[in-house]
């Protein structure tokens, strides 16, 4: 049910250029949802609603079901309760229109192989050996690779390339097939400042250029304000969609968190803060000692190994309207309670 005060929606963006024009669909569509593991719910009664061609940055704190949702919309966990649309049709496994680069430990699985073969490695779904790629295929693989700018990258060994290149690279692999909803799981991980704004630039480019969606967690935020066009914010089994300025506030946080949260903004940069504690700071802090690498994979890739645990997402992101879901409540209202 709506809260009082609700905001009106603006008009949705412009369809990818695959869809008719006249044919309005969000790329993302949740409805009621109860998602859950091993028993435990980690979203309860949540509904939001995702336009297609928008950037938005999904957050939250450790545990708060950032991966959980993604892997939700994947066809891979499904809802305790509610629906799951995407791209006007229900959340199924194998959806060739969603490209995904999911959060996992270690190495690349083998450095010997070329950024080529790399990519080409998920061209129509092989996993194990090479696939002998026929001239769309060929096409294909240079396509992505000059989508990211990694051509130069073809003919190098994965070992000699650094840890922006290699996300380069990851994300030439969910860009094959050309998909409309793009589900990228920390891409920032491990990655030094720089390389972090280079890949924060380089995915909103292809959001613009491909005017497809694209959903972004991330493990600190700063990096990506005044790109995002809205923030989901998740935590306490609840959700809050909107802009920075509505999302991110004190009273909004807290009902999240379940504690008193005070944001701090400073020189351009935002920080949460609990207890005088940098929530930010903390998060990085408890990943200290962790070897954090990603694997790349394409629409069914569930059957690999992806991390469940989420990371201290507390940060923000810029730009964009407001609205809670289908229901279009404004933040402090459009927290769910089951």
């Amino acid at each position: 049910m709506s809260a009082p005060g609700s905001v009106p929606e603006h008009a949705p963006p412009s369809a990818p250029a695959s869809v008719p024009a006249s044919v309005s669909v969000n790329a993302i569509t949740v409805d009621r949802v109860t998602l859950a593991l091993g028993g435990r719910p980690v979203l309860q009664d949540v509904s939001l609603s995702i336009r297609s061609a928008e950037f938005v940055g999904v957050l939250g704190p450790n545990g708060a079901g950032k991966t959980t949702l993604m892997r939700a919309i994947l066809g891979l966990v499904p809802p305790a309760a509610g629906t799951i649309q995407v791209l006007g049709a229900p959340a199924a496994r194998g959806n060739a229109a969603i490209g995904y680069m999911p959060q996992v430990r270690g190495e690349l699985a083998d450095k010997r192989l070329s950024g080529w073969d790399f990519v080409a490695s998920v061209v129509r779904g092989h996993r194990l050996g090479l696939p002998l790629l026929d001239a769309a295929g060929r096409r294909e693989v240079a396509w992505a690779l000059d989508m990211v700018g990694a051509r130069e990258l073809a003919r190098r060994p994965l070992a000699e390339t650094s840890g922006g290149e290699r996300q380069r690279l990851l994300l030439a692999q969910t860009l094959i097939g050309r998909p409309r909803l793009l589900l990228l799981d920390e891409p920032l991980i491990s990655l030094d400042p720089a390389h972090q704004r280079a890949v924060v630039a380089l995915v909103k480019s292809l959001q613009m250029e491909l005017r497809i969606a694209v959903l972004f967690s991330a493990h600190e935020l700063n990096p990506l304000l005044g790109t995002l066009d809205r923030v989901l914010y998740l935590g306490g089994g609840h959700a809050a969609l909107g802009t920075v300025d509505e999302v991110i506030t004190g009273p909004v946080l807290s009902r999240l968190y379940g504690s008193a949260i005070d944001v701090v903004r400073v020189n351009g940069r935002i920080f949460v803060m609990s207890g005088g504690h940098d929530l930010e700071h903390d998060a990085h802090r408890h990943d200290d000692g962790h070897a954090h690498g990603h694997a790349g994979h394409h629409h069914d890739a569930a059957h690999h190994a992806t991390s469940y645990a989420g990371h201290c997402d507390v940060s923000h992101a810029a730009h964009g309207d407001a609205s809670h879901a289908a229901h279009r409540d404004p933040p402090d209202a459009g927290i769910r309670n089951a």
